[in-house]
C-alpha cells in the first residue's frame, strides 16, 4: 500500500537553509528574524540580583515583598524576604551582590513571571508582517513564551526559529510550535493508519503539538491516541464544517487535551437540536454570514446552570480539558468602531495589516461587509453567556489559559495578550487568576509547568518588570501605559513593561517597542501610507 510521506524538505529540516521551510502549499515565507544584534539584552548573568521587588508569583498567591530574587545563569537560585513595606530593609537578611554580580535596584516595581501565550501565530504573509515586528510585539508586553498552533510558516521554519530562540541567538520568547494535521504530506490523510504515521513522523521532526480543525471521528480517534503516546500537546479550532461531526465535548473524550477559541463549545450543549440554526441561504464561505451566525450561537445552547450545562462542564472538568477562549480575537464583532480605532494602532500597526483589517471578502476575517446594530448587539449577548462559562469553568477548578490569535480584526501582537487578560477580568476572572491564567496555566496546558509560569527557585528565570500594579489596573501593562492625572493636574502615562527577561537575559522592553514604531514609520514613509476610516478616506 502507498504511504504518503512528509515532504523530504521537512525531513531534512536540521541541514537546509530557512529557505527551505517554506509552508507545503508553497506560499511565500515571512521574513526570518534577524540574528540578535550586540547590546540588545543584557547578559544572562554568573548572577543576577533583583532587588527590593513587590513579587507576584503566578501561583495564585497574593503579592508579598520586598525580595530578593537571585538568578543563576539562567535559573532562580534563591527568593528572599527582605522585609515588610514601608520599613527599611536590614542588609543582613539580603543575599550579598558580589563584585561581578549583576544588580538590579527594583523597589517600587513589580515582578511577575513571564507570560505564556497559547495561541501566537509568529506572523504571516497575507498580514506582510516580518517575525522581527512580531516577536518584538511580544517581548515588549512581557511574553517569554509563545505556543504557534499550526505553524502557518511551515513547521520546519517555527521549528529554525524555536531553535534559535533557544539559543537566544533572536530576540524571542521561547517558542513551543504546534503543526496542524497533514500539514507536510503530499496528499490528504484518509484513513486511521495514515493519522498515527504522520503524528509519528511530526513528533519525531521536533513539533511540540499538533492542532486540529476537525476531522472524521475515526481519523481523529488514531491521532489523539498516537499523540497521548508521543506526549504531544493536542488542541482543536472546532471548524463549523467539521463541528457536526465531534463537538468540543467528542474530541475531548477521545483525549484532546485543549480547545481554543468557542467553537464547539455551545453545540455540545445544544438539548434541543444538533446543528447550528443556521439560514438556509448561509454560506460559510461568506464571512459576514459566518460570522453573524456565530454571534447567535450562544443563544442556541443550554441556559446556565441547567443540567445539560453543568453535565458537559461536569465532564469537561473530570477530563482535566484546557481552554483557551481568546476573547480578544472576536471582540471586534461587538465593538467595531472601538477596535478599529485602538490608540495603539497608529503608531504600531503595519500598513500591510491596516490593509489586512480593511472590509475585505477575500481576506480572512475582514467580514465588516455591512456590520451593523443588531450584529454587535447579538455578539454582546454571545460574550455574556460565553464568559458565564468561562469563569464558572473555571471556579469549579478547570484550567483557562490566554491566547490572543493576533494579526486577525485589528487584534495586534502584544497587546492583544494584555486585552485578553483584561476580559478575563470582566468576565469575572480575580486579577490574581488572570495572572494565573496568564502564566501558570498555559505552562501546565502545554506541559512545561516544571520550568516556566511561576518564580519558584529552580525554573527559568523569565519575569516580568513593572514599576505600577498590575492587579489595580491591567492597563499598566500595555505598551503605551496607562493614562493618569497627576496632583498636578497634568496628564500622564504611566506603566508599560520596563524589562522583560528572558533566560535571565535583561530586555528593555519599551526599547523593543521604540524599535517597532520605528520599522512602522519606514513602512509608512516608504510607501506613503495614511491610516484611513474605511469608506471616507484618510484621517485628518
Amino acid at each position: 500500500m502507498h504511504r504518503t510521506r512528509l515532504i523530504p524538505t521537512l525531513l531534512v529540516a536540521t541541514v537546509l537553509t530557512i529557505a527551505s521551510f517554506a509552508p507545503a502549499s508553497g506560499m511565500p515565507q515571512i521574513q526570518a528574524a534577524p540574528d540578535r544584534p550586540a547590546g540588545e539584552g543584557d547578559g544572562p548573568f554568573d548572577r543576577l540580583i533583583l532587588r527590593a521587588a513587590t513579587l507576584i508569583d503566578g501561583t495564585g498567591a497574593p503579592p508579598f515583598g520586598p525580595v530578593d530574587i537571585v538568578v543563576e545563569g539562567n535559573r532562580i537560585v534563591d527568593i528572599v524576604s527582605v522585609g515588610a513595606p514601608d520599613v527599611p530593609i536590614n542588609p543582613n537578611r539580603r543575599p550579598e551582590a558580589r563584585a561581578s554580580d549583576r544588580v538590579l535596584e527594583l523597589e517600587g516595581h513589580y515582578v511577575l513571571p513571564g507570560f505564556v501565550d497559547l495561541h501566537g501565530h509568529l506572523g504571516g504573509t497575507p498580514q506582510g508582517t516580518p517575525a522581527e515586528y512580531v516577536l518584538k510585539l511580544w517581548m515588549g508586553h512581557g511574553i517569554t513564551t509563545s505556543a504557534d498552533p499550526g505553524s502557518g510558516n511551515g513547521i520546519g521554519w517555527t521549528l529554525e526559529h524555536k531553535r534559535r530562540s533557544e539559543a537566544n541567538e533572536i530576540t524571542a520568547p521561547r517558542l513551543l510550535p504546534s503543526a496542524t494535521f497533514g500539514q507536510g504530506w503530499d496528499q490528504p490523510i484518509s484513513t486511521p493508519q495514515q493519522a498515527r504515521n504522520w503524528v509519528n513522523e511530526i513528533g519525531d521532526l521536533g513539533s511540540h503539538g499538533i492542532k486540529f480543525f476537525g476531522l472524521r471521528p475515526d481519523i481523529m480517534e488514531a491521532a489523539l491516541d498516537e499523540a497521548d503516546k508521543r506526549d504531544l500537546y493536542t488542541t482543536m479550532h472546532h471548524a463549523q464544517l467539521n463541528v457536526a461531526w465531534m463537538d468540543v465535548l467528542d474530541s475531548a473524550r477521545l483525549g484532546l487535551t485543549s480547545m481554543q477559541h468557542w467553537y464547539g463549545l455551545p453545540e455540545a450543549l445544544f438539548t434541543d437540536r444538533t446543528l447550528q440554526n443556521y439560514p438556509l441561504d448561509y454560506n460559510y464561505n461568506d464571512e459576514q454570514d459566518r460570522f453573524s451566525e456565530a454571534g447567535r450561537l450562544w443563544a442556541q445552547a443550554a441556559p446556565p446552570y441547567s443540567d445539560h450545562w453543568n453535565a458537559v462542564m461536569n465532564e469537561l472538568l473530570e477530563i482535566d480539558f484546557t481552554i483557551v477562549p481568546t476573547f480578544h480575537a472576536y471582540e471586534t464583532t461587538r465593538d467595531f468602531m472601538r477596535m478599529a480605532r485602538a490608540e495603539w494602532h497608529e503608531e504600531h500597526t503595519l500598513p500591510s495589516l491596516w490593509r489586512f483589517y480593511e472590509p475585505n471578502r477575500v481576506a480572512h476575517a475582514s467580514y465588516w461587509f455591512y456590520w451593523g446594530t443588531e450584529e454587535e448587539v447579538a455578539w454582546k449577548n454571545n460574550y455574556r453567556l460565553w464568559m458565564t462559562f468561562i469563569n464558572e469553568y473555571k471556579n469549579r477548578g478547570g484550567r483557562v489559559a490566554v491566547g490572543t490569535d493576533s494579526g486577525y480584526s485589528y487584534n495586534l501582537y502584544g497587546f492583544s495578550f494584555v486585552r485578553e487578560m483584561e476580559l478575563l477580568r470582566e468576565a469575572g476572572f480575580h486579577p490574581l487568576e488572570v495572572i494565573q491564567a496568564a502564566t501558570l496555566k498555559g505552562a501546565e496546558a502545554l506541559g512545561v509547568a516544571d520550568q516556566v509560569g511561576t518564580i519558584e527557585v529552580g525554573k527559568m528565570a523569565d519575569f516580568v518588570v513593572v514599576d505600577e500594579n498590575p492587579l489595580a489596573n491591567l492597563k499598566v501593562l500595555y505598551g503605551i501605559g496607562a493614562v493618569k492625572l497627576t496632583l498636578d493636574n497634568e496628564v500622564v502615562r504611566v506603566g508599560g513593561v520596563k524589562y522583560t527577561i528572558k533566560d535571565g537575559i535583561i530586555f528593555d522592553a519599551p526599547q523593543l517597542l521604540a524599535d517597532v514604531r520605528a520599522m512602522v514609520r519606514e513602512a509608512k514613509d516608504r510607501e506613503g501610507f495614511e491610516i484611513t476610516q474605511p469608506g471616507r478616506g484618510p484621517f485628518r
